[in-house]
């Protein structure tokens, strides 16, 4: 008997503002590695099936994500030995319930789909292979799956799932109802009832039932989707919807649009099934989540990086650069980066947004993107900058070249610093070794490429009356970004 297989859909959208200043909208949290184990988040995500029973087929993941993070999702799954996935580029947000239509629309219409947030913590594998299982039985039978939390404490920050009946020999249970996020009082009670677990966001679904409920529940999110697969472009290993159509798709999450008109609902012929979860779950919504999963010394302070805590109890100290120290306090979080510096209550960590929110609306950088910018050839560092100069460190990855590009606005002096670089300056192309520098004029067609086997290391001083990373006419490029304005640079 051939059983249908099971599909990982990675859901890697999102800006993880909460977790600012670290997470940024240019390099959102599901691109770091907050564990200290220099895994990122996605690839924890991507790896997380290894292990499931042998009866269980897998296929490669799907991943969908924003389209400015294209390259960073592509990296990252490369460096973690995924081969065969597809990713699909949102042109822009609209949320859990189209990103899974998308991908449903790409897969087989008999693949069993996963869908897993990129940004969520599971400690146990073993417990949530055991919980894979389960669902995929149902599914197989034509349920819409989710997996229920098991909740150790009142969480006013999650919504709620009511069991029924129980099925599948008490492994899971028919949905009663969902609730939105409730009081302290009314979780509390919740809690104490045991009829309710907390909402994970991880949903499991035949394909074409999936597309099914859509058609019955939300016809226009689906003819928008299946417009945008219809006219989309596909280009490397990248799957573009069309920008215009997808734009025109109403926004919402899966549970919103699908899961909760399931329970009472039998004219659909769909079941809706929770399966109990206990493997150690977190949704790192914000730093308190983050002090919860990491390992605390025995005054309860979690420690990243290089850190000192004196007389200091029950608090969050991350630091990337330098050193943090902390002196008779007590529930604070305390985030260091290269170029910005976070001091919260642990109990107020959910409103860091609002800093996000505030930085946008006076529109500085420091809400979207950070000092160290990576980009698909590599990354630079900014770092130094004053009036009419700008100083970066940039690397270059073995065999990568950035684009052919012009500046209206400053120049460059370039200085080898590691590596061999070969440089494109007007009409000439030559090689420069190390402790050699070349100048580019204002105005002069440009490229910068490695053709080492080690990374090519740079310092670029810029200079001139306007040093904006918009300041870029591209002419030729090897990712495909010819014409593309990014927000930040080369």
């Amino acid at each position: 008997m051939i059983h249908p297989s099971l599909l990982p859909v990675i859901l890697c959208g999102g800006s993880g503002t909460r977790l600012w200043p670290l997470s940024r909208e240019t390099y959102p949290k599901q691109f770091l590695a907050l564990g200290g184990d220099g895994v990122s988040m996605l690839q924890d995500t991507v790896r997380r099936l290894d292990g499931v029973a042998s009866h269980v087929p897998k296929e490669a993941p799907i991943v969908v994500c924003n389209h400015e993070h294209r390259f960073l999702a592509a990296q990252q799954l490369q460096e973690a030995g995924v081969e065969g996935a597809r990713l699909i580029l949102e042109p822009c947000g609209r949320n859990t319930a189209p990103a899974l239509t998308l991908a449903a629309l790409v897969a087989d219409p008999q693949a069993i789909l996963l869908a897993m947030p990129a940004d969520h913590v599971i400690t146990q594998a073993a417990q949530l292979h055991a919980a894979v299982e389960t669902a995929w039985q149902l599914a197989r039978d034509g349920a819409m799956v989710t997996f229920g939390i098991v909740a150790d404490r009142p969480e006013t920050g999650y919504g709620y799932i009511q069991k029924a009946q129980a099925v599948e020999g008490g492994h899971a249970f028919a949905i009663q109802s969902f609730a939105e996020k409730p009081s302290l009082e009314v979780a509390q009670a919740y809690v104490e009832s045991g009829d309710y677990l907390w909402n994970s966001g991880l949903f499991m679904v035949q394909s074409s039932q999936w597309l099914k409920a859509m058609a019955a529940l939300q016809p226009r999110m689906l003819r928008a989707c299946q417009d945008a697969i219809a006219k989309c472009a596909q280009d490397m290993d990248f799957i573009r919807p069309h920008g215009d159509t997808f734009a025109n798709c109403p926004a919402d999450s899966i549970d919103y649009a699908v899961m909760e008109h399931l329970p009472g609902n039998p004219t659909l012929g769909i079941h809706a099934r929770v399966v109990p979860l206990d493997a150690g779950w977190s949704d790192l919504g914000a730093w308190d989540a983050l002090w919860d999963v990491l390992p605390h010394d025995a005054q309860g302070n979690a420690h990243t990086g290089q850190t000192l805590a004196i007389d200091t109890r029950d608090s969050l100290l991350f630091s990337e650069t330098c050193l943090v120290a902390t002196v008779g306090v007590d529930n604070l979080v305390v985030v260091e980066t290269p170029d910005a510096i976070l001091v919260a209550d642990k109990r107020k960590t959910q409103d860091v947004k609002k800093i996000v929110a505030e930085l946008k609306a006076q529109q500085r950088p420091l809400a979207f993107t950070h000092r160290k910018v990576h980009r698909p050839w590599g990354w630079y560092d900014s770092i130094d900058s004053g009036e009419r100069f700008q100083v970066k460190r940039i690397v270059v990855k073995p065999g990568a070249k950035l684009s052919l590009q012009m500046h209206h606005h400053r120049a460059e002096h370039w200085t080898v610093v590691r590596g061999t670089a070969e440089v494109t300056n007007g009409e000439k192309t030559f090689l420069l070794a190390e402790n050699e520098s070349t100048f580019i004029p204002l105005g002069h067609t440009h490229r910068l490429a490695n053709p080492g086997k080690v990374p090519l290391e740079i310092i670029e001083v810029q200079s001139g009356s306007y040093l904006g990373e918009d300041d870029i006419v591209r002419f030729e490029d090897t990712y495909g970004r010819t014409g593309e304005m990014d927000r930040a640079g080369p």
